[in-house]
């Protein structure tokens, strides 16, 4: 059994079951299209590779984490740029870093179910990467990275730390302002009806 260490890329598609419940053949083709223009040629561009693809969802390998997360982000962006809403392909995207088995082409293990469930933990249109992703790219990317918080997640024993990639002029405006201590001192009531008290 081969194992390795590796950059995973989870996606899937926003909404999918309803669109293609309203307009199946439709759906479908700008999936297509979104694949052939824009989803393989990034992931090509970083150095990934696609694993597999599940129905609207794709199981990616990067070598390097900084390129999953760039890949990632730049997806996403070029999602946004659409003009119409009602035919916008968008994708939730979860990144870990992790040990995998490999056997073929295929990838299984904790670290792609990890990827998987965080995945489904992104926004629309997010990306929400693993704490062992936050560390390895931590000062070598541009977007902003916000905490979670610890998620307890299905078939994970373990919580998993999430953070929530931010594009970098979202960072500036999603972090919080510094916190002030503030001290309010109310007058004392005297209960006892001893004045030294």
């Amino acid at each position: 059994m081969q194992r390795r260490l590796t950059a995973i890329l989870s996606a899937d598609v926003v909404g999918y079951s309803a669109a293609m419940e309203r307009d199946e053949a439709g759906t479908l083709a700008r999936l297509k299209a979104n694949r052939a223009t824009l989803f393989d040629p990034c992931v090509a561009r970083h150095g990934g590779r696609l694993v597999k693809l599940m129905g609207d969802g794709a199981l990616v390998e990067f070598a390097s984490v900084v390129a999953a997360v760039e890949c990632a982000g730049e997806i996403q962006q070029a999602s946004e740029v659409h003009d119409d809403e009602a035919t916008r392909i968008r994708y939730r995207i979860g990144i870990n870093l992790g040990e995998v088995i490999v056997e073929g082409d295929d990838l299984y293990g904790d670290g792609v179910n990890v990827a998987a469930r965080l995945q489904a933990l992104a926004e629309p249109g997010g990306v929400a990467i693993s704490g062992s992703v936050r560390d390895q790219v931590a000062g070598k990317i541009a977007a902003g990275m916000e905490d979670l918080g610890e998620h307890a997640v299905k078939n994970i024993a373990r919580p998993i730390r999430v953070f929530a990639l931010r594009a970098p002029a979202r960072a500036a405006t999603s972090a919080s302002p510094p916190s002030r201590t503030s001290i309010c001192v109310l007058p004392f009531a005297n209960m006892s009806g001893d004045p030294e008290q």
